[in-house]
């Protein structure tokens, strides 16, 4: 009996290669590290002694005592409030939105970029990838749960994984040796191979010709056949 091999001779990377036999099968995404896209200031506070006469920034009034001094203005402290609560800010550090000032708990919960893993809000390090932000610690691998850091990824069911998690999960099993199928495979007997492991019944050697002979459901070379 002869059979013809369906022989895949270009090398590609494992999702371009399963999708052959797994139209599920997805590409390898790239994980974008970056810093938390929202920037903060710090204001400072001096008196009238060294700073000398100033209008308040909010009510135009002459600022007598304490004088904040933020984004190149001047401000009664009592009038540098947040955008959001309207409290005065309390400490040194606040954020811009829409050309007002926010303070640090307020622009933390109504601003910042949520995690898609935790559902809080990202304040430091954010990982863009799948289209959502993450924290760095939360965008781990849907298999063995390592961090997956920046680098590459393989996506299933919306799910990150690393290479060797979704190579044992999803990729095509070899009919021979039964580990995963990763770059060059063949086609042939109902099932897929290994290059390496589509071997002649008898002699064991590759079969590398377009033709060969079965027996027992396995392949044998024009040698042995």
């Amino acid at each position: 009996m002869r059979g013809k091999v369906n022989r895949d001779m270009k090398e590609k990377r494992m999702p371009r290669l399963c999708s052959t036999y797994m139209p599920n099968f997805s590409k390898i995404h790239a994980a974008v590290p970056e810093r938390s896209s929202t920037n903060i200031y710090a204001f400072i506070i001096l008196s009238t002694n060294d700073a000398g006469p100033a209008i308040c920034n909010s009510c135009n009034a002459v600022i007598q005592g304490r004088i904040v001094t933020a984004l190149n203005k001047k401000w009664h402290p009592e009038h540098f409030a947040c955008n959001t609560c309207r409290k005065p800010i309390d400490g040194s550090k606040f954020h811009q939105h829409d050309g007002g000032v926010v303070c640090v708990p307020c622009y933390a919960q109504h601003y910042s970029p949520r995690c898609h893993g935790c559902g809080d809000p990202i304040t430091d390090r954010v990982i863009q990838a799948l289209g959502v932000s993450w924290h760095s610690n939360h965008f781990v691998c849907g298999g063995c749960r390592k961090e997956l850091g920046g680098g590459g990824f393989m996506e299933q069911a919306g799910r990150p994984y690393c290479s060797g998690c979704y190579a044992e999960k999803f990729a095509a099993r070899c009919a021979s040796c039964s580990k995963p199928i990763v770059d060059k495979a063949i086609i042939a007997l109902n099932a897929k191979w290994h290059g390496a492991c589509f071997t002649c019944k008898k002699c064991r050697n590759p079969v590398t010709d377009s033709t060969f002979s079965v027996l027992d459901n396995m392949p044998l070379c024009g040698k042995c056949a």
